[in-house]
């Protein structure tokens, strides 16, 4: 562990580069997996001008644009065993994906919703076979719907219909659906009701497949994995909140908060963290840090242990303005970066890169509904 703080104290920003539409916000980010024996990653960012852009890594220019979403975009995904396929949901109810290799807007798969589905968080279960997507709430339903992902490469732009929903956990905007990294049948959601449900999708029907449910009392906005074994759950919320649950403690005496903190403003405002972007589980230390930013476009690296969370490390230089997105290159301990201020930064070791830059350079009965309240005074329950 020491080590690696070492290394995360040598940071400094090695590569940066403008994005096509110097108006956008760089609001999510995905990388993908280089061909063996080949530094040939892929950078994904998703952009609030509704488009996907992709850049290559080592060069940091850009390669070409997908923008055949007519609505509000939500994340970017690249497939774990085809480093060419690339996925966003979209606010028009679907989930497209696209062959990286090929420009223009011609999605070769369209998973399509319900007509009231408007998409605003997905996933893709570990071995590709099950995508996932969070509805907003419309009336009162918030729906997770499941699709079928294993591409045909015989039938082009093939729109796959539902495999089904899970429409009784959540009463409000699902924000986040996060897939277990190892265990192709665990998803974790997380919504503006305050609730992080987890469920077994191998199970067959909803009620059955709700494993354990963790309450926030707030709005999530972020989730994630981590533990050596993952079965621990974190979330951030929007008013800047971290809950850190050990799932493997809910059947036993022992707490199951791992870490709390209601502010992280309040806790680090000393070192100008005014948000959380998100968090990362480094499985080679057994450690899960967490990322912030301020205003005026500071970094912020927090570590997360059973003693509270500890501030690391603050990257100055870089952005303008306010972070949206930020990913974890585990195969080279790098971190890239996207803002308001239309910039793609990457950040490295000092022996990694050169000197630092300059600036300028369909429903499934249940009854969970009566078994889970939003805001319930306990934060977690389970069968």
């Amino acid at each position: 562990m020491e080590a690696l703080e070492e290394q995360l104290s040598h940071l400094h920003l090695a590569r940066r580069c403008a994005v096509k539409d110097k108006q956008t916000y760089v609001v999510d980010i995905d990388l993908s997996k280089p061909t063996e024996g080949e530094n040939d990653e892929k950078i994904a960012i998703l952009c609030s001008n509704k488009s996907v852009q992709l850049y290559d890594k080592g060069t940091m220019t850009f390669i070409r644009e997908y923008n055949g979403h007519p609505g509000v975009l939500s994340e970017v995904k690249f497939s774990h065993s085809n480093r060419l396929i690339l996925s966003s949901a979209c606010s028009d109810g679907t989930v497209k994906s696209w062959d990286t290799r090929v420009s223009g807007t011609d999605a070769i798969q369209i998973f399509t919703g319900y007509p009231s589905n408007a998409f605003i968080s997905f996933d893709i279960s570990c071995n590709d076979f099950v995508v996932c997507a969070g509805t907003e709430k419309v009336e009162e339903d918030a729906f997770l719907v499941f699709w079928d992902a294993r591409y045909n490469s015989e039938n082009k732009s093939a729109r796959q219909d539902p495999l089904g929903v899970y429409a009784e956990s959540h009463f409000d905007d699902i924000t986040k659906v996060c897939f277990h990294p190892t265990n192709p049948s665990m998803v974790a959601s997380g919504s503006t009701d305050g609730l992080v449900n987890v469920f077994n999708i191998s199970k067959d029907n909803e009620d059955d497949a709700l494993d354990s449910t963790c309450n926030s009392d707030s709005s999530v906005s972020s989730l994630g994995w981590a533990g050596k074994d993952s079965n621990q759950i974190f979330c951030l919320t929007h008013d800047e909140g971290f809950y850190w649950w050990d799932l493997a403690q809910i059947d036993t005496n022992k707490p199951i908060t791992l870490s709390k903190i209601q502010d992280v403003r309040e806790e680090f405002g000393m070192h100008n963290v005014d948000y959380l972007i998100g968090g990362i589980y480094h499985k080679k230390e057994d450690t899960l840090f967490l990322v912030g930013g301020s205003h005026s476009g500071n970094v912020n690296l927090l570590k997360c242990s059973n003693d509270g969370v500890k501030h690391l490390k603050t990257l100055h230089g870089g952005h303008s303005a306010t972070i949206r997105s930020f990913y974890w290159d585990f195969g080279d301990d790098s971190l890239l970066t996207g803002g308001e201020d239309a910039q793609l930064l990457i950040w490295k070791q000092e022996s990694q890169g050169a000197s630092p830059l300059k600036k300028d350079s369909m429903k499934i009965a249940s009854s969970v509904q009566q078994r889970v309240r939003v805001h319930n005074k306990k934060s977690y329950r389970t069968k």
